[in-house]
């Protein structure tokens, strides 16, 4: 096994290069954490105006300040889209996205693109640790089986692991070195080599006997989330239908000491995770003939959350003798969740979508999204945020609350707002403008 002592000793010592591929919400805390901890270390990506920001000590993450950019920058690590320097590095870290193509199926497209162009430059004293969600076998598929096609050995020249980023954008209580780190390697050395690395950027490795026990531990963490929200989310439907509030129920049953964990609904499931990493265990499960019902049923309950708050929104407008069509609704917060910028798979837009095509005039504020990105089959949104005053609320027919940052005044919006929606159970009892979806 030639250079695996060497290579253990390097990560020991921190003398190593190590790389980081993929500088998104996962890739940048990592490597600024390997900064932190004493490594230097090289960012890739192919976005070149990421690349320009990390050099110039910016930054383009919200809950990361260009502070702690410009701290590190240039001395423990620099950024780059070239990625003939993967030579260079002890070790590749990637963290690229696994999203869903149109037929909700597994895209390995980032996956397999990121290895064309990393292969040609591998050699023998590296290890490759994948850290993107995915099904159970692609490392061993995609990564093990494309390393020894070059002619290197997995456990002797290369060291191959599989690490799941456990990542929650500007999560105040647990920072990325608190988060226990699952480990599963393909080789008992490539484990040793990846636990080497880890145990210095994290405070607790958690190491597994496989690389697929690693990959499924990562979905079941949040398939049972997503299985979870589904049935809280519908016990909002029936509680609705009841004439009971659900977020009521929710904190008194939370008052039980053991065997319940609170769980709350919303408009849909957002995140690069929970909305996507279920269907890469039920695309997985077709290959062993299994329909995994259960997990299937939750992401149709979830993905159908939108329609019944745009049902909620046209009923609540129906009910003041006002139609959905020409409406001016005011949709707060277009971030999947509270107090970030990210809007990954936000089921705002999908919202703000739906409303447009019903024949809404659709505006937002977010204070952390100022103006709509350009996501991709939504570039005819060209929006920016609205400030929040008595009269641009009152200008709207609705308001409909979709994601409920601190940073909202919300005695101002129920003070001014002609119509509220509220889908995060910001409100409690009842008020002659609100409306609870």
């Amino acid at each position: 096994m030639a250079n695996k002592d060497s290579l253990i000793e390097q990560f020991k010592e921190k003398s190593s290069l190590i790389g980081v591929i993929g500088l998104g919400y996962v890739g940048l805390p990592l490597l600024l954490r390997l900064a932190d901890v004493g490594f230097r270390a090289v960012g890739f990506d192919i976005d070149q105006s990421k690349v320009d920001s990390l050099n110039n000590g910016e930054t383009y993450i919200e809950h990361i300040s260009s502070d702690i950019i410009k701290k590190y920058s240039g001395d423990f690590f620099e950024a780059t889209s070239d990625f003939s320097r993967v030579t260079e590095v002890d070790a590749l870290l990637l963290c690229v996205p696994t999203p869903l193509n149109a037929y909700r199926e597994p895209d390995m497209s980032y996956i397999t693109s990121t290895l064309e162009a990393i292969v040609p430059y591998l050699r023998p004293g590296q290890m490759i640790s994948l850290e993107s969600t995915t099904y159970p076998g692609t490392t061993e598929e995609e990564i093990v089986a494309r390393i020894e096609a070059e002619g290197l050995t997995v456990g002797e020249d290369i060291y191959v692991v599989y690490s799941p980023e456990r990542e929650d954008p500007a999560n105040p209580v647990f920072a990325l070195a608190d988060i226990p780190k699952v480990l599963g390697g393909a080789t008992a050395a490539c484990v040793e080599v990846g636990q080497a690395l880890y145990e210095k950027i994290i405070n607790q490795v958690v190491l597994v006997s496989s690389l697929k026990t690693a990959e499924m531990s990562k979905l079941l963490e949040n398939i049972h989330r997503a299985v979870n929200i589904g049935l809280v989310n519908e016990m909002k439907i029936l509680c609705d239908r009841m004439g009971i509030d659900v977020f009521e129920v929710i904190k008194a049953a939370s008052t039980k000491p053991f065997g319940f964990v609170p769980y709350y609904p919303g408009p849909g499931l957002g995140g690069h995770c929970i909305p996507i990493d279920p269907f890469y265990l039920t695309w997985k499960a077709r290959e062993y003939g299994l329909h995994t019902r259960f997990i299937e049923l939750a992401g149709e309950i979830n993905n159908a959350m939108p329609t019944y708050v745009v049902n909620k929104v046209s009923d609540a407008l129906n009910d003041r003798r006002q139609s959905l069509k020409g409406s001016n609704i005011l949709v707060l917060g277009i971030a999947y969740k509270k107090n970030v910028d990210d809007m990954r798979e936000s089921p705002a837009v999908t919202i703000i979508e739906m409303l447009h095509s019903k024949g809404a005039e659709v505006a937002y504020s977010d204070p952390h999204v100022p103006i709509f990105p350009q996501l991709r089959g939504h570039e005819y949104f060209n929006l920016q945020s609205i400030d929040l005053t008595p009269e641009s609320l009152a200008a709207y027919d609705c308001v409909l609350i979709t994601t409920d940052h601190a940073r909202f005044d919300y005695d101002l919006i129920q003070q001014y707002g002609q119509l509220i929606v509220d889908t995060r159970g910001v409100y409690q009892g009842s008020h002659s403008n609100l409306v609870k979806a």
